[in-house]
Protein backbone atom coordinates (compact mmCIF):
# COMPACT_ATOMS: atom_id res chain seq x y z
CA UNK A 1 0.00 0.00 0.00
CA UNK A 2 2.84 2.39 0.76
CA UNK A 3 3.92 2.49 -2.90
CA UNK A 4 0.49 3.54 -4.16
CA UNK A 5 0.02 7.23 -5.03
CA UNK A 6 -1.95 9.57 -2.81
CA UNK A 7 -5.46 10.18 -4.15
CA UNK A 8 -6.83 12.29 -1.28
CA UNK A 9 -4.41 14.70 0.38
CA UNK A 10 -5.23 17.53 2.77
CA UNK A 11 -2.98 19.91 4.70
CA UNK A 12 -4.42 21.92 7.61
CA UNK A 13 -7.83 21.99 5.91
CA UNK A 14 -10.09 24.27 7.93
CA UNK A 15 -13.67 25.51 7.73
CA UNK A 16 -15.08 28.24 9.94
CA UNK A 17 -18.62 29.55 10.15
CA UNK A 18 -18.17 32.84 11.93
CA UNK A 19 -16.55 32.08 15.28
CA UNK A 20 -17.35 28.36 15.04
CA UNK A 21 -14.64 26.07 13.67
CA UNK A 22 -16.35 23.04 12.08
CA UNK A 23 -13.17 21.49 10.66
CA UNK A 24 -9.92 22.38 12.40
CA UNK A 25 -6.62 21.97 10.52
CA UNK A 26 -7.22 18.44 9.24
CA UNK A 27 -4.25 16.82 7.50
CA UNK A 28 -5.06 13.50 5.84
CA UNK A 29 -3.55 11.19 3.22
CA UNK A 30 -5.49 8.38 1.50
CA UNK A 31 -3.81 6.15 -1.08
CA UNK A 32 -5.15 4.64 -4.28
CA UNK A 33 -7.43 1.68 -3.67
CA UNK A 34 -8.01 2.32 0.03
CA UNK A 35 -11.41 2.19 1.69
CA UNK A 36 -11.09 4.93 4.27
CA UNK A 37 -13.71 5.56 6.94
CA UNK A 38 -14.51 8.76 8.80
CA UNK A 39 -16.20 8.18 12.14
CA UNK A 40 -17.26 10.60 14.82
CA UNK A 41 -20.29 11.95 16.68
CA UNK A 42 -22.84 14.25 15.10
CA UNK A 43 -21.29 17.70 14.74
CA UNK A 44 -17.76 16.31 14.59
CA UNK A 45 -17.17 17.83 11.13
CA UNK A 46 -17.48 14.73 8.91
CA UNK A 47 -20.07 16.15 6.53
CA UNK A 48 -18.34 19.53 6.36
CA UNK A 49 -15.04 17.84 5.51
CA UNK A 50 -16.64 15.75 2.76
CA UNK A 51 -18.40 18.82 1.34
CA UNK A 52 -15.06 20.57 1.03
CA UNK A 53 -13.41 17.54 -0.60
CA UNK A 54 -16.24 17.29 -3.14
CA UNK A 55 -16.01 21.06 -3.88
CA UNK A 56 -19.50 21.73 -2.50
CA UNK A 57 -18.11 24.03 0.19
CA UNK A 58 -15.03 26.29 -0.03
CA UNK A 59 -12.46 25.91 2.76
CA UNK A 60 -11.58 28.82 5.00
CA UNK A 61 -7.90 27.89 4.90
CA UNK A 62 -5.60 24.99 4.17
CA UNK A 63 -5.29 22.94 1.01
CA UNK A 64 -6.58 19.69 -0.45
CA UNK A 65 -6.00 17.69 -3.60
CA UNK A 66 -8.17 14.98 -5.08
CA UNK A 67 -6.54 12.75 -7.72
CA UNK A 68 -3.81 15.37 -8.00
CA UNK A 69 -6.09 18.39 -8.50
CA UNK A 70 -6.56 21.25 -6.04
CA UNK A 71 -10.14 21.62 -4.76
CA UNK A 72 -9.91 25.44 -4.97
CA UNK A 73 -8.03 26.09 -8.20
CA UNK A 74 -9.14 23.05 -10.22
CA UNK A 75 -12.64 22.34 -8.87
CA UNK A 76 -14.04 21.31 -12.27
CA UNK A 77 -11.30 18.74 -12.77
CA UNK A 78 -11.91 17.41 -9.27
CA UNK A 79 -15.63 16.96 -9.98
CA UNK A 80 -14.89 14.96 -13.11
CA UNK A 81 -12.86 12.50 -11.06
CA UNK A 82 -15.20 11.87 -8.15
CA UNK A 83 -18.47 10.11 -7.49
CA UNK A 84 -20.76 10.97 -4.59
CA UNK A 85 -23.45 8.85 -2.91
CA UNK A 86 -25.40 11.08 -0.50
CA UNK A 87 -27.23 9.81 2.55
CA UNK A 88 -30.57 11.13 1.38
CA UNK A 89 -32.49 9.35 -1.39
CA UNK A 90 -31.13 10.39 -4.79
CA UNK A 91 -32.71 7.88 -7.22
CA UNK A 92 -35.97 8.88 -8.96
CA UNK A 93 -38.75 6.45 -8.05
CA UNK A 94 -40.84 7.43 -11.07
CA UNK A 95 -38.13 6.14 -13.43
CA UNK A 96 -36.81 2.64 -14.02
CA UNK A 97 -33.35 1.64 -12.91
CA UNK A 98 -32.13 1.86 -16.49
CA UNK A 99 -33.67 5.32 -16.94
CA UNK A 100 -32.01 6.58 -13.75
CA UNK A 101 -28.66 5.38 -15.05
CA UNK A 102 -29.28 6.88 -18.49
CA UNK A 103 -30.04 10.24 -16.88
CA UNK A 104 -26.83 10.02 -14.85
CA UNK A 105 -24.84 9.11 -17.98
CA UNK A 106 -26.13 12.25 -19.68
CA UNK A 107 -25.35 14.40 -16.66
CA UNK A 108 -21.81 13.01 -16.65
CA UNK A 109 -21.58 13.85 -20.37
CA UNK A 110 -20.67 10.30 -21.31
CA UNK A 111 -20.44 9.91 -25.11
CA UNK A 112 -23.57 8.33 -26.58
CA UNK A 113 -21.61 5.41 -28.01
CA UNK A 114 -20.36 4.46 -24.52
CA UNK A 115 -23.57 4.81 -22.52
CA UNK A 116 -25.18 1.47 -23.27
CA UNK A 117 -22.10 -0.55 -22.35
CA UNK A 118 -21.36 1.51 -19.22
CA UNK A 119 -24.94 1.15 -18.00
CA UNK A 120 -24.96 -2.60 -18.68
CA UNK A 121 -21.69 -3.01 -16.78
CA UNK A 122 -22.96 -0.97 -13.84
CA UNK A 123 -26.19 -2.97 -13.64
CA UNK A 124 -24.28 -6.23 -13.75
CA UNK A 125 -21.75 -5.18 -11.12
CA UNK A 126 -24.53 -4.14 -8.73
CA UNK A 127 -26.67 -7.24 -9.47
CA UNK A 128 -29.51 -5.14 -10.89
CA UNK A 129 -29.67 -6.39 -14.48
CA UNK A 130 -32.85 -8.39 -13.84
CA UNK A 131 -34.72 -5.36 -12.47
CA UNK A 132 -33.34 -2.70 -14.81
CA UNK A 133 -36.75 -2.12 -16.41
CA UNK A 134 -38.66 -2.02 -13.13
CA UNK A 135 -39.72 1.29 -11.56
CA UNK A 136 -37.39 2.24 -8.73
CA UNK A 137 -40.43 2.90 -6.54
CA UNK A 138 -40.79 -0.90 -6.42
CA UNK A 139 -37.15 -1.50 -5.37
CA UNK A 140 -36.15 -2.52 -1.86
CA UNK A 141 -33.91 -0.23 0.19
CA UNK A 142 -30.85 -2.32 -0.59
CA UNK A 143 -31.59 -2.29 -4.32
CA UNK A 144 -31.99 1.49 -4.27
CA UNK A 145 -28.65 1.91 -2.54
CA UNK A 146 -26.94 -0.33 -5.09
CA UNK A 147 -28.54 1.68 -7.90
CA UNK A 148 -27.25 4.92 -6.37
CA UNK A 149 -23.77 3.43 -6.20
CA UNK A 150 -24.09 2.36 -9.84
CA UNK A 151 -25.10 5.92 -10.79
CA UNK A 152 -22.09 7.39 -9.02
CA UNK A 153 -19.67 4.98 -10.77
CA UNK A 154 -20.81 5.35 -14.40
CA UNK A 155 -17.97 7.72 -15.28
CA UNK A 156 -15.44 5.48 -13.48
CA UNK A 157 -14.27 8.09 -10.96
CA UNK A 158 -10.93 7.84 -9.21
CA UNK A 159 -12.57 8.55 -5.85
CA UNK A 160 -16.01 7.62 -4.52
CA UNK A 161 -17.45 9.49 -1.51
CA UNK A 162 -20.25 7.71 0.36
CA UNK A 163 -22.24 9.31 3.16
CA UNK A 164 -23.64 6.68 5.57
CA UNK A 165 -23.82 4.07 2.78
CA UNK A 166 -26.06 1.56 4.60
CA UNK A 167 -28.29 3.80 6.71
CA UNK A 168 -31.70 2.21 7.21
CA UNK A 169 -30.81 -1.14 5.64
CA UNK A 170 -31.41 -4.55 7.18
CA UNK A 171 -28.36 -6.80 7.85
CA UNK A 172 -28.75 -8.80 4.62
CA UNK A 173 -28.96 -5.69 2.43
CA UNK A 174 -26.12 -4.09 4.41
CA UNK A 175 -23.82 -7.05 3.79
CA UNK A 176 -24.68 -6.98 0.09
CA UNK A 177 -23.74 -3.30 -0.16
CA UNK A 178 -20.47 -3.96 1.69
CA UNK A 179 -19.63 -6.74 -0.77
CA UNK A 180 -20.29 -4.48 -3.75
CA UNK A 181 -18.21 -1.64 -2.30
CA UNK A 182 -15.27 -4.01 -1.88
CA UNK A 183 -15.78 -5.25 -5.44
CA UNK A 184 -15.53 -1.70 -6.77
CA UNK A 185 -12.20 -1.31 -5.02
CA UNK A 186 -10.90 -4.72 -6.08
CA UNK A 187 -11.98 -4.61 -9.75
CA UNK A 188 -11.65 -0.91 -10.61
CA UNK A 189 -9.07 0.24 -8.07
CA UNK A 190 -11.48 2.89 -6.82
CA UNK A 191 -10.48 4.84 -3.73
CA UNK A 192 -13.49 5.05 -1.42
CA UNK A 193 -14.11 7.39 1.49
CA UNK A 194 -17.15 6.69 3.65
CA UNK A 195 -18.69 8.37 6.66
CA UNK A 196 -20.47 6.09 9.08
CA UNK A 197 -21.93 5.90 12.57
CA UNK A 198 -21.77 2.10 12.49
CA UNK A 199 -18.68 0.69 14.16
CA UNK A 200 -19.45 -2.74 12.71
CA UNK A 201 -19.43 -1.22 9.23
CA UNK A 202 -16.16 0.62 9.80
CA UNK A 203 -14.54 -2.54 11.17
CA UNK A 204 -15.74 -4.79 8.34
CA UNK A 205 -15.28 -2.42 5.43
CA UNK A 206 -12.44 0.02 6.03
CA UNK A 207 -8.71 -0.47 5.51
CA UNK A 208 -8.08 2.56 7.72
CA UNK A 209 -10.20 4.82 9.88
CA UNK A 210 -9.96 8.46 10.88
CA UNK A 211 -11.78 9.57 14.04
CA UNK A 212 -13.01 13.16 14.01
CA UNK A 213 -13.98 14.92 17.24
CA UNK A 214 -14.70 18.63 17.68
CA UNK A 215 -13.49 19.25 14.13
CA UNK A 216 -10.07 17.69 14.73
CA UNK A 217 -8.67 14.45 13.38
CA UNK A 218 -7.86 12.67 16.63
CA UNK A 219 -6.60 9.28 15.42
CA UNK A 220 -5.87 7.47 12.14
CA UNK A 221 -5.08 3.80 11.74
CA UNK A 222 -6.33 0.39 10.76
CA UNK A 223 -9.25 -0.90 12.82
CA UNK A 224 -6.92 -3.31 14.60
CA UNK A 225 -4.30 -0.64 15.32
CA UNK A 226 -6.92 1.59 16.91
CA UNK A 227 -8.32 -1.27 19.00
CA UNK A 228 -4.84 -2.30 20.14
CA UNK A 229 -4.26 1.21 21.52
CA UNK A 230 -7.17 0.75 23.92
CA UNK A 231 -6.31 -2.76 25.07
CA UNK A 232 -6.93 -6.49 24.62
CA UNK A 233 -10.41 -7.35 23.46
CA UNK A 234 -11.30 -3.73 22.69
CA UNK A 235 -13.89 -2.93 20.03
CA UNK A 236 -14.21 0.17 17.87
CA UNK A 237 -17.02 1.27 20.19
CA UNK A 238 -14.44 1.19 23.00
CA UNK A 239 -12.01 3.18 20.83
CA UNK A 240 -14.66 5.79 20.14
CA UNK A 241 -15.61 6.13 23.80
CA UNK A 242 -11.96 6.24 24.89
CA UNK A 243 -11.01 9.04 22.51
CA UNK A 244 -14.15 11.17 22.63
CA UNK A 245 -15.52 10.35 26.07
CA UNK A 246 -18.88 9.80 24.40
CA UNK A 247 -20.93 7.19 22.59
CA UNK A 248 -21.98 7.19 18.96
CA UNK A 249 -25.21 9.11 18.39
CA UNK A 250 -26.77 7.68 15.26
CA UNK A 251 -29.72 10.02 15.02
CA UNK A 252 -30.31 13.67 14.26
CA UNK A 253 -33.32 15.72 15.25
CA UNK A 254 -36.86 14.35 15.54
CA UNK A 255 -37.52 15.60 12.00
CA UNK A 256 -34.41 13.82 10.69
CA UNK A 257 -35.52 10.58 12.35
CA UNK A 258 -39.05 10.93 11.01
CA UNK A 259 -37.79 11.52 7.46
CA UNK A 260 -35.40 8.54 7.59
CA UNK A 261 -38.08 6.21 8.92
CA UNK A 262 -40.53 7.33 6.26
CA UNK A 263 -37.95 6.48 3.62
CA UNK A 264 -37.32 3.06 5.17
CA UNK A 265 -41.04 2.34 5.29
CA UNK A 266 -41.57 3.33 1.68
CA UNK A 267 -38.60 1.54 0.23
CA UNK A 268 -38.23 -1.61 2.31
Amino acid sequence: MTTDPLVIETHDLTKRFGDFCAVDAVSLAVRKGEIFGLIGPNGAGKSTLVKMLTTLLPPTSGTAKIAGFDIKTAATKVRRRIGYVPQLLSADGSLTGYENLLLSARLYLLPGRERKARIANALEMMDLSDVADRLVSAYSGGMIRRLEIAQSMLHEPAVLFMDEPTVGLDPVARNAVWAHVKELRDTLGTTILITTHMMEEADALCDRIGLLHDGRLQEVGTPQELKDKVGPGATLDDVFAHITGATIDSGGSYRDTQRTRRSISAHG
